[in-house]
C-alpha cells in the first residue's frame, strides 16, 4: 500500500511541476518590451505603432523608456502621442541615404524616442503610441532596440535579435515584420494601411488598453491545452499504478 501511495504522489508532483513550468514560461514571455502590431505591409502609410512596456521588477518602478528606430531603413513622419505623466523627446538623425517620396526627398528621420517623468509600477505596464507617415518598402522587418531604466538604477537592454534557426533571444528587441504589399483591386490601388493586422491597438494614447484579443485567446488556448495534456498524463499514471496495485492484491 505504501508503494502505491508513493507512486501516486510522484505522478501528482510531476504533473504539478510541469504545469507550473508551463505557466512560468508563459509569464516570462509576456514580460518583454513588445511592439504592436507585430506586422505591417511594406510601404504602409499613416499607421500606428504601440510599444508595450511591462514592469517586471518586484520593488522598482520603470522611470525611463528609450526606443531606437532604424535609420538604415527609416520610419518617416514620426509623431508621438501625448501620454499622461510622461514627457517624450524625439531625436532626429541625418540619413546616410536620403529617401525619395512623392512629397520630395527626406534627408533626416527619427532615430530615438525617450520617455521620462512617469512611472510604471511593479506588475503594471504602459503603452506608448507612435504614429508614422510611411514605413520602408525595401526590407523584411524593422528592429526597434529599447532600453528600460528602473528607479533603482538597473537598466534592461532589449536589444538582442534572434537569427534564423536560433532560439528566442534572452532580451529580445521589439520587431515588426514587413509583408508584401496588398494586391491592387478593380477599384484602384489598395490601401497599404488596410493590411494592418486586427491585433493593432484601436486607439492612441491608451495606457490601460487590453492586449490583442487574438493573441490572448491563442496564448490561453495553448496553455490550457498543455495543462490538459499534463493532467491527462497524470490521470493515466494513476490508472496504471492503481491497476498494478489491484493486481498485486489479487495475487
Amino acid at each position: 500500500m505504501s508503494r502505491t501511495r508513493t507512486a501516486l504522489r510522484r505522478v501528482g508532483l510531476v504533473a504539478t511541476f510541469a504545469a507550473a513550468g508551463v505557466l512560468t514560461a508563459a509569464g516570462a514571455a509576456s514580460a518583454h518590451v513588445t511592439v504592436h502590431p507585430d506586422s505591417y505591409a511594406k510601404g504602409a502609410t499613416d499607421g500606428l505603432l504601440t510599444f508595450r512596456v511591462p514592469d517586471e521588477e518586484d520593488t522598482a518602478d520603470t522611470t525611463k523608456v528609450q526606443v531606437f528606430l532604424p535609420t538604415d531603413h527609416p520610419v518617416l513622419g514620426v509623431l508621438v502621442s501625448p501620454h499622461d505623466g510622461w514627457t517624450a523627446k524625439v531625436t532626429n538623425t541625418k540619413l546616410k541615404t536620403p529617401v525619395r517620396t512623392d512629397d520630395g526627398t527626406i534627408t533626416d528621420a527619427a532615430s530615438e524616442i525617450t520617455w521620462t517623468g512617469g512611472r510604471i509600477r511593479p506588475g503594471q505596464y504602459e503603452d506608448f503610441d507612435v504614429a508614422f507617415g510611411q514605413l520602408p518598402d525595401n526590407t523584411g522587418q524593422l528592429t526597434f532596440k529599447a532600453l528600460q531604466t528602473y528607479s533603482d538604477g538597473k537598466i534592461v537592454r532589449w536589444i538582442d535579435v534572434a537569427t534564423s534557426g536560433d532560439d528566442e533571444a534572452e532580451n529580445p528587441a521589439p520587431v515588426v515584420k514587413l509583408t508584401a504589399k496588398a494586391a491592387t483591386g478593380e477599384g484602384g490601388d489598395a490601401s497599404t494601411t488596410s493590411t494592418t493586422p486586427s491585433g493593432a491597438p484601436k486607439s492612441a494614447g491608451s495606457s490601460t488598453s487590453a492586449a490583442s484579443a487574438g493573441d490572448s485567446t491563442a496564448r490561453g488556448l495553448g496553455i490550457a491545452g498543455l495543462i490538459a495534456g499534463l493532467l491527462g498524463l497524470a490521470a493515466a499514471g494513476f490508472v496504471v499504478v492503481r491497476g498494478r496495485f489491484s493486481g498485486s492484491r489479487g495475487e
